[in-house]
């Protein structure tokens, strides 16, 4: 699954939202991983971070509280 979302404020930035399983080699957990890119550029963000999927729900509850 993955998802490109425009990124507000830029002209053709995206935000990049996808699910990577085994990212750092074989038997290493699956991580969803969010990547900004100013140039629009999905597959290669200037920015990236990647969240275990194992702390997901409590990174949505901690954004949610931002809004």
């Amino acid at each position: 699954m993955s998802k490109t979302i425009a990124l507000n404020g830029t002209k053709k930035g995206v935000i990049s939202v996808t699910k990577i399983d085994e990212p750092y080699g074989a038997g290493s957990h699956s991580v969803a991983s969010i990547g900004i890119s100013l140039a629009g550029n999905a597959n290669e963000p200037e920015w990236k971070v990647h969240i275990p999927l194992e702390n997901l729900d409590e990174v949505i509850e901690a954004l949610k509280s931002l809004k």
